[in-house]
């Protein structure tokens, strides 16, 4: 229980804290089995600047982005992380990781959106992170004997 709490509190405290380190989200989303939300992107870049400065601390301000660990990415300082994570070159790229038992399932918006664009992507991540689940839980229901008819 006491763990729980713990974990409960360090991830209400990263959360007021804004965005991680993608290291971070990536040891957290280990632990609590959330998605990760990583916005990549750049200073120079006015829809990065965007993105944010206005659309993500929205989100994050009306709860938004609690159930995802969020981390945020400079193309310039870390190009060789941001390399790996982007399809293609453009910025900024919104990309949402979430684990299912075939491994991450992967989207992204690339470009500027808007608050819904991003609420719909989460979901979508939310989504495909339940169905995994549930299938999980349906094979693991099919492998157990039957109980016996009437205790015979």
């Amino acid at each position: 229980m006491t763990g729980l709490a713990f974990g409960f509190m360090m991830q209400t405290v990263l959360l007021a804290a804004g965005p991680q380190s993608y290291e971070e989200a990536y040891k957290q989303a280990e632990v609590n089995g959330q998605p990760i939300l990583v916005l990549v992107g750049a200073d120079w870049c006015p829809g990065c600047r965007t993105m944010k400065s206005a659309v993500m601390p929205k989100l994050q301000t009306g709860g938004k982005l609690k159930t995802v660990n969020f981390a945020q990415v400079d193309t310039d300082e870390s190009a060789n992380l941001a390399a790996h994570l982007m399809r293609g070159n453009s910025i900024p790229q919104l990309i949402v990781y979430a684990k299912t038992d075939k491994g991450w399932h992967r989207e992204q918006i690339t470009g500027a959106t808007s608050e819904e664009a991003v609420e719909q992507l989460l979901k979508r991540a939310s989504d495909a992170q339940a169905a995994a689940k549930i299938a999980k839980e349906g094979e693991s229901k099919a492998k157990e004997p039957a109980a016996a008819a009437g205790g015979q």
